[in-house]
């Protein structure tokens, strides 16, 4: 399937680790130009040369269009700056996928204010920030696209993922507003709502929850009890889909929240 994702312009948020660097990945492969960030800039420098050095393999070409920045999404000031920065080695922005995220542990009465607050700018915050400072650029886009990772945590509420399922129902909300008001613009928000998909992240959950399992035992447990197709999936399988609605194949698509879950989450 030809996506028209050549010459794309994209900018991922948390792009060293996990989803974000798939999804880094496979925009490059379908011929975008990638900037991405992340706050440790040692690894930045080294995921910018991996990136750049897989697409050389892949295609024959002797440089990737790809830039990595070192930026905290919870910061305003770096935000504003990161995709500034980002904007300028592009020469625009096409496309802004809102990876960037973390998941907070604690039940109701465990949870301080500032823990709420530090999700809050992770999540919500770093959502609202990126957009906005993207907006002027996408508004010049000829396909503007923003895609919002979340998760079906936020339409299945569980106390095991507090802080998770209250913020991320926001971030829902956030998506279909930024839709309904930009949509005359022509330019497109959705939501891809993830599961259980393999990261860094569910293996430091591993840690505290199951020191004494084996990531694979503990994965199947979980999958188990909570997802029909009985495993957890895959990076590649989120990116995916993502690339999709970054795409001109998906140009009627705005406002739409996409699980890539497994079957998980009991709700319609």
């Amino acid at each position: 399937m030809e996506l028209g994702l050549f010459g794309r312009r994209v900018v991922v948020t948390g792009g060293t680790k996990g989803i974000g660097r798939a999804i880094a990945s496979e925009l490059l492969a379908e011929g975008a130009a990638v900037a991405f960030c992340a706050r440790k800039g040692d690894e930045v420098k080294q995921v910018e040369a991996a990136l750049s050095e897989e697409r050389r393999v892949a295609a024959g070409e002797a440089t990737a269009e790809v830039y990595g920045f070192t930026a905290d999404m919870t910061s305003p000031v770096e935000v504003e700056r990161f995709v500034l920065e980002a904007a300028s080695a592009l020469g625009g922005i096409d496309v802004l996928v809102n990876n960037a995220g973390g998941a907070h542990p604690g039940n109701f009465e465990s949870l301080t204010d500032e823990d709420w607050e530090k999700d809050l700018d992770v999540k919500l915050f770093s959502q609202i920030r990126c957009t906005r400072a993207a907006l002027p650029y996408l508004r010049r886009s000829p396909a503007a696209r923003v895609v919002n990772i979340n998760a079906v945590y936020a339409k299945y509420p569980d106390p095991n993922f507090f802080a998770t399922t209250v913020i991320r129902a926001a971030c829902l909300n956030l998506t279909k507003v930024l839709a309904q008001e930009f949509g005359p613009e022509g330019i497109l928000v959705n939501s891809v709502n993830i599961g259980f998909v393999a990261t860094p992240q569910w293996e430091n959950i591993r840690r505290r929850r199951a020191p004494d399992t084996s990531e694979e035992e503990f994965f199947s447990v979980l999958a188990t009890a909570e997802v029909p197709l009985g495993r957890f999936g895959t990076v590649g399988e989120v990116s995916g889909l993502v690339a999709f609605l970054a795409s001109d194949r998906a140009s009627y698509i705005t406002g739409s929240m996409i699980d890539v879950a497994g079957g998980m989450g009991k709700y319609v």
